[in-house]
């Protein structure tokens, strides 16, 4: 059965690790027939939550945005990729931003799968924290399944990844959508 998959590339570098990481994903979950599309959140325009929670009177963010855009994508899809590298053991604010923003809707957000990819320089387990963050995301959500973690690490510069064992893990990962 196809499923919409909903690649959102939180790298600042396009084609950078951890975008690059995300195209290996999208090829492998085209090639198994699903729906895909990646979203570079750096080519948008995505402002702060200002918490003024018009939305809980609205039903909608009040600030007009690339995220009226990629809301609606977010909820419909079935599976949800949240790429990342790892910045002072967290998730960059790329991505962090656009979770944040899903508040304006967020009771709409069901029955998704989740896929994490992460890259850092250090270690495997200065990963941890970053992991647990889209995990603690994830959790806020009815019927929500984690379905693929790839902690990439020891990758900094531009282009590393693309010589080592991750594309490999990360189309496979896409593959088993």
């Amino acid at each position: 059965m196809s499923k919409k998959v909903l690649i959102l590339s939180g790298s600042p570098r396009k084609n950078g690790n951890s975008d690059y990481l995300c195209e290996k994903f999208f090829e492998g979950a085209v090639e198994a027939g699903h729906d895909v599309e990646k979203i570079f959140i750096s080519d948008r325009k995505i402002a702060y939550c200002s918490a003024c929670y018009a939305c809980q009177k609205l039903g909608k963010c009040v600030i007009n945005d690339d995220m009226q855009e990629i809301l609606p994508k977010i909820i419909d899809a079935d599976v949800l990729v949240f790429a990342s590298p790892v910045y002072f053991y967290s998730i960059n604010a790329q991505i962090k931003t656009v979770l944040d923003r899903t508040v304006a809707r967020w009771t709409e957000i069901k029955d998704k799968e989740f896929y994490y990819i992460l890259t850092a320089a250090e270690g495997r387990e200065i990963m941890e924290r970053a992991v647990e963050c889209f995990r603690g995301y994830a959790d806020c959500f009815e019927g929500s399944i984690e379905r693929g973690v790839l902690c990439a690490h020891g990758l900094y510069q531009k282009d590393e990844a693309k010589t080592s064992e991750y594309p490999a893990i990360a189309y496979e990962m896409g593959k088993s959508v």
